[in-house]
């Protein structure tokens, strides 16, 4: 197996603490923890568009050239800050089905505290520590269910998918600034027309305050629909 950094993908090997040869010169000015704590200050204050090597150079004082010195590329760059920015897992508690509730939990409460996670973009399946420890714990935890390696990775995927499907669409009515589908002068054009309009059953969600834009229960309803899907795939196996 190989470990020189130019034939793996960006970030791996940095991602592991493994460092490029340092060739011969002055010794580096910074580090590749300044560089990526400063990535994240950027996403954490302007979104996932702030961090580039050209801004993160600005603020550290060097020019962007300067930067490839300690990165091979922005996506490495992107690979590092978004590994770090993610964290660490929490303690899941015993059994698999409250642990897949802690952990999709955990994830929701993440992207509501940095958003621009949302926006990193998934380029195959996670190498870097931070994200694989994720994936562990979840995994640890799904052995308990008899299932096959195989499925318990498809089950995981599918935690993982709901946690981020949620929190996007939370973070799209966040910013929302569009008046809400139970502001009083929505309902007052739209249910003429939905009763006009042969719209009985919308309307009347609409007219009992179901239909509208708060996300309300709908993560714990989900999430438990998966999790039942996951208890008829136990009691199947073989």
């Amino acid at each position: 197996m190989t470990e020189d950094p130019d034939e793996l993908p960006p970030g791996l090997a940095l991602s592991w603490g493994v460092q490029p040869v340092q060739r011969r010169g002055p010794k580096p000015a910074l580090t590749i923890e300044q560089i990526v704590a400063t990535g994240i200050e950027f996403g954490d204050r302007y979104g996932f568009e702030a961090i580039s090597l050209q801004r993160i150079a600005g603020r550290l004082g060097v020019t962007t050239n300067a930067m490839y010195r300690y990165v091979r590329s922005k996506e490495e760059l992107i690979v590092l800050v978004h590994d770090k920015a993610v964290g660490t897992p929490p303690e899941l508690p015993d059994g698999w089905r409250a642990a897949a509730i802690a952990w999709v939990d955990a994830l929701v409460k993440q992207y509501a505290e940095r958003p621009w996670l949302l926006d990193v973009p998934i380029r195959g399946a996670p190498f870097t520590p931070n994200v694989l420890r994720w994936v562990e714990v979840m995994l640890a935890a799904l052995d308990q269910t008899g299932l096959s390696q195989h499925d318990n990775l498809g089950c995981l995927v599918l935690l993982d998918g709901w946690a981020r499907n949620y929190a996007s669409l939370a973070r799209q009515l966040g910013n929302s600034d569009n008046a809400p589908v139970q502001a009083e002068q929505v309902g007052r054009f739209l249910v003429p027309r939905l009763l006009a309009g042969d719209y009985p059953t919308v309307a009347s969600l609409y007219l009992n305050a179901e239909y509208q834009d708060e996300l309300d229960d709908d993560l714990e309803f989900g999430l438990a629909r998966i999790l039942d899907g996951i208890e008829v795939l136990i009691a199947k196996r073989p």
